[in-house]
């Protein structure tokens, strides 16, 4: 119950209906009454969340590599956004705990340059080899695109990446892979950005094992330095 104590014109201390009324250095005050917030836990809720934690997990293993992959974002997102909302929106199967990324249908890269064409990957010995068709004037492709290479491995959650392993002209390329990945389950990449502008391929997903436990994806700022990286 609220008291008044300078008649009906004063300030009051206490709870009316939804108002709660206080003082404080001789000034009375007013604030509305914070509603409380209980999580409903909905089905709806749980699904997202699951997806949203694969969604999260996979992503920042390769951030940087985002960076360039995703520099065509809209304006105002961040190249991290941007992949969040695509992945997240068209390359996630299942709901809660049973969420996970489809690696085939992801995009490490998303844009308008040329993708090259009859590109491959295959692993062997510590190494992905990478090759692929020089399109140079097919659309915007230029032979001075800029090749960029992902391996992620979805067993240990860990990525490596080169966001300089040649150029569009040169039609291949190799990655090397840590000694302690040997018979691990991998999604290989393949991306190019324009070495004169901003402009990027969508990524081409070329090798996706199927994990231990039987899933497989088989449903496309600060700048990186350009080296090998374990993520």
């Amino acid at each position: 119950m609220a008291k008044i104590k300078l008649g009906i014109l004063g300030g009051f201390s206490g709870k009316v209906g939804t108002v709660i009324g206080s003082s404080w250095n001789s000034i009375s005050y007013m604030r509305a009454l914070t509603k409380s917030y209980k999580d409903p836990e909905t089905e709806g809720q749980m699904c997202q969340r699951g997806k949203f934690a694969a969604t999260v997990n996979f992503l920042k293993k390769i951030t940087p590599y985002l960076r360039i992959g995703y520099r065509e974002r809209p304006a105002g997102q961040s190249t991290y956004s941007a992949a969040m909302s695509y992945v997240l929106s068209y390359a996630v199967d299942g709901c809660g705990s049973d969420a996970q990324v489809n690696f085939t249908r992801a995009l490490v890269s998303r844009g308008n340059l040329t993708m090259t064409m009859d590109a491959t990957a295959s692993v062997a010995d510590g190494t992905v080899t990478y090759t692929w068709t020089d399109n140079s004037g097919n659309g915007n492709a230029e032979a001075t695109d800029v090749a960029m290479l992902l391996a992620y491995n979805k067993d240990k959650e860990e990525a490596v990446y080169n966001t300089a392993a040649g150029t569009r002209a040169d039609g291949e390329a190799s990655l090397t892979l840590p000694t302690a990945w040997d018979g691990d389950a991998l999604a290989v990449y393949l991306s190019f950005y324009s070495e004169k502008g901003k402009s990027v391929t969508n990524s081409l997903c070329l090798h996706d094992d199927e994990t231990a436990g039987g899933n497989t994806g088989t449903g496309g700022d600060e700048e990186d330095d350009g080296d090998h990286q374990l993520g």
